[in-house]
């Protein structure tokens, strides 16, 4: 797991396989009741929004390109289309096809790599995500061969809704985490901040984090063989290709999951350097880890981890 949170003493930690990942749930023991209400609110959303599910709402608009959105769909989809703009196309909702095209047709657990095509010689760059049409009574218009993936933002946008609901429901202090997407609020009993491991940094990188959520996006996980080389789930919308970067992890630091994966996943793309001006002008905070050198330290990184780490 990318982003983990450590058990303090006094709290339990839930489990369980969701959206492709698995989701852990860091709750008081008395609250883990509730906790199990973050297992339903994933299983909706993943019944929702899953490519991989012929029939969720997702699947059916992608093959029909048109349709009246129900209101999760609608939300996320005008989401990912505001973080579309908010990132000049860096971050590309429409690339459901390109990741088929690399290989990635079915949940990773049951890629075959034996059996994986070549990468499109011709591959098609993203972009045309400025061709969807979605309209306050939730009508979506997908533009000709497009279709939709909204796997990354709809984990930060379901972790941000879990941890909204658990702090509605009175639990004081916990921490939902989706893979590398993760979400604190409150305090742990007896300390000033969460302690989060994130892997990919050498040594594996222990940050504190007081508020708010982190994402990482990484070249490291999700990857595969083809007959061209090595590939991986992060396509650049500017190739239609997996990513060609100098980073093996992106990791970033912001107020909501959602906004900390779409920034996370920017940066990642366009490597070290420009990833870092990337998120300095937008003020964020970020640990950019290189394949080879030291990591990058953008903003106020959690200080813990600065020892060994570059601006």
């Amino acid at each position: 797991m990318a982003g983990r949170v450590a058990t303090p003493a006094g709290m339990s930690r839930l489990r369980f396989p969701a959206m492709g990942t698995t989701v852990e749930v860091l709750i008081p023991s008395q609250d883990v009741a509730a906790g199990h209400r973050v297992r339903e609110l994933f299983e909706e959303w993943e019944a929702t929004l899953s490519r991989f599910r012929p029939e969720s709402e997702l699947s059916v608009l992608n093959a029909r390109g048109v349709g009246v959105a129900g209101p999760l769909l609608a939300e996320v989809v005008g989401q990912a289309l505001l973080a579309a703009h908010a990132t000049g196309g860096l971050f590309d909702p429409g690339l459901a096809a390109q990741l088929r095209e690399a290989g990635y047709d079915r949940p990773f657990a049951e890629m075959d790599p034996s059996d994986l095509p070549p990468l499109p010689a011709a591959p098609r760059p993203g972009g045309d995500w400025r061709r969807v049409l979605l309209t306050d009574r939730r009508m979506l218009r997908l533009p000709p061969g497009l279709e939709l993936d909204l796997g990354g933002i709809a984990k930060g946008m379901a972790v941000d809704a879990a941890a909204g609901m658990m702090r509605r429901q009175g639990v004081p202090g916990g921490a939902v985490s989706a893979g590398g997407d993760l979400a604190v609020w409150g305090l742990p009993p007896r300390a000033r901040a969460w302690t989060v491991e994130i892997e990919g940094a050498s040594p594996p990188a222990r940050v504190p984090l007081r508020w708010g959520a982190l994402a990482t996006s990484s070249t490291t996980r999700r990857r595969w063989s083809t007959q061209d080389g090595p590939a991986h789930h992060t396509i650049d919308p500017r190739t239609g290709l997996p990513a060609r970067t100098d980073l093996a992890s992106a990791s970033v630091v912001a107020a909501r999951c959602q906004d900390a994966e779409v920034a996370a996943t920017a940066a990642l793309i366009l490597g070290a350097d420009e990833g870092a001006a990337f998120l300095s002008s937008r003020g964020l905070h970020g640990l950019l880890v290189r394949r080879d050198g030291p990591p990058v330290v953008v903003g106020a990184w959690p200080a813990r981890d600065r020892q060994g780490a570059h601006r």
